[in-house]
C-alpha cells in the first residue's frame, strides 16, 4: 500500500485543485496535489516537499483530515489530507496538466480521482 500526502490549500479564499496529467494514472483526474511518503519522512514534510516540488508553493498546515484507503484494483493507497494555507510562491505545474481555484461548494462539480472524494466531503464540512 502506498501512503500518499495531499494538500487542500487555500489560496486567496478560495481552494487549489490539480489535475492529473494523460501520462499519470487516472488519467485526467482531479485531485489535492501532494505525493508519496518517503522512508523517513514526515507526514508533514512529505506534503510541505511535494507542493513545492509539484507546484512551487510554500504552505502553511491548519489541520489533518481523516485518512482514507482506497483499492483501485492495481494498486491501493492510503491517503493523507491536510487543509493548508499559502504562503507564498506563484503556481508552476511540474507533473499536473492544469489546475484551477474553486469556490468550496464548487467542489463537487469535478471529475475526483475516486479516492479523493471522501476527503472532499469531509473539507465541505470544515469551517475555514
Amino acid at each position: 500500500m502506498l501512503n500518499v500526502t495531499c494538500a487542500i490549500i487555500v489560496f486567496d479564499n478560495k481552494i487549489l485543485v490539480t489535475q492529473r496529467s494523460e501520462k499519470m494514472k487516472l488519467p485526467l483526474k482531479w485531485e489535492f496535489p501532494g505525493g508519496k511518503l518517503e522512508e523517513g519522512e514526515s507526514e508533514i514534510e512529505c506534503i510541505k516537499r511535494e507542493i513545492k516540488e509539484e507546484i512551487n508553493l510554500d504552505i502553511e498546515i491548519v489541520k489533518k483530515l481523516t485518512s482514507n484507503i482506497h483499492d483501485y484494483g492495481t494498486f491501493k493507497i492510503n491517503l493523507i489530507p491536510f487543509v493548508a494555507y499559502h504562503l507564498n510562491g506563484e503556481v508552476n505545474l511540474t507533473e499536473h496538466k492544469d489546475y484551477i481555484l474553486l469556490e468550496k461548494k464548487e467542489l463537487l462539480n469535478l471529475d475526483w480521482a475516486e479516492a479523493d472524494l471522501p476527503i472532499v466531503e469531509e473539507f465541505l464540512k470544515f469551517e475555514l
